[in-house]
């Protein structure tokens, strides 16, 4: 396995590799990213694996600065896995104030948008620059984050970039926790409290496959029972699969999406159903 710093270095190193598999990250890897590595090394007979905290996607109060950055136990957990890692610093991936960005289309301002304005433009533009780099034939996203892989499918569609996106399930702990680099913030009662984000979703779908289709009403009454919990919710909401778009009538291809705080500790996690 070759860690490489440097953009001219891991050009040169691809240059020849006809075929690549990339997992873009932000490092302090968990066994959900290691999934992907997994998953993208049954693709491609290269590996590329980036570990990079971009800062064009926080907020100015949110948490870059204390973002947990593990580089030497990313690499020892990568290892025999993947043949390059890239771990630039943000000078590498910013030689030069940042002017022109990916814009995202409109649902990138609505839920989670909604309350990380510039989160996905962010993301998007650190992304499309990765593509360039690594130049990979397939990229593989975990699906927790439902709204970066929708608007990352959206971008590669729309400037026909020959890459293949593939959204992989979300890895989740034995009592349903989705696997996030932010739960170590939690604390040891929150942890064991924020197991109910995950029942609330479930209880949602089997309600949703009962023939309850009174979306608003479900949301309201999902979101009512965290809050009662001592949750601060951001928003839990039914949508198209698809588009992430408010359903269509008739619609049978879902997606409940929720974001929450629990204490310091924000979460997000959604479920597919099909109707």
């Amino acid at each position: 396995m070759r860690i490489i710093h440097s953009v001219s270095e891991l050009r040169a190193h691809l240059a020849q590799q006809r075929s690549i598999a990339f997992v873009p990250t932000m490092g302090n890897l968990h066994e959900g990213h290691i999934e992907l590595v997994r998953m993208a090394k049954q693709r491609a007979s290269c590996v590329v694996v980036s570990l990079f905290v971009n800062p064009l996607q926080f907020g100015p109060n949110e948490d870059f600065d204390k973002y947990p950055r593990t580089l030497e136990a990313d690499c020892a957990k990568l290892e025999g896995l993947a043949e390059v890692v890239f771990a630039p610093q943000v000078s590498e991936m910013y030689p030069e104030q940042q002017t022109l960005y990916v814009e995202p289309p409109p649902i990138a301002n609505e839920l989670c948008g909604a309350f990380r304005p510039g989160h996905f433009r962010g993301m998007a533009t650190v992304v499309l620059k990765l593509f360039n780099l690594v130049q990979p034939q397939i990229a593989i996203f975990g699906k927790k984050d439902y709204q970066q892989l929708a608007i990352i499918r959206q971008m590669v569609t729309q400037f026909n970039l020959p890459i293949e996106i593939v959204g992989a399930e979300t890895s989740r702990a034995a009592d349903g926790l989705a696997l996030s680099s932010r739960n170590q913030y939690l604390s040891a009662p929150e942890r064991t409290e924020a197991v109910y984000l995950y029942r609330t979703l479930t209880h949602l779908a089997t309600e949703l496959k009962a023939g309850n289709h009174n979306f608003a009403l479900l949301e309201r009454h999902a979101g009512q029972t965290l809050a009662n919990r001592g949750w601060e919710v951001e928003y839990i909401s039914i949508r198209s699969q698809h588009s992430l778009g408010f359903p269509a009538l008739g619609g049978h291809k879902l997606v409940i999406v929720a974001a929450v705080r629990l204490g310091k500790t924000r979460l997000i996690d959604n479920l597919e159903v099909c109707l």
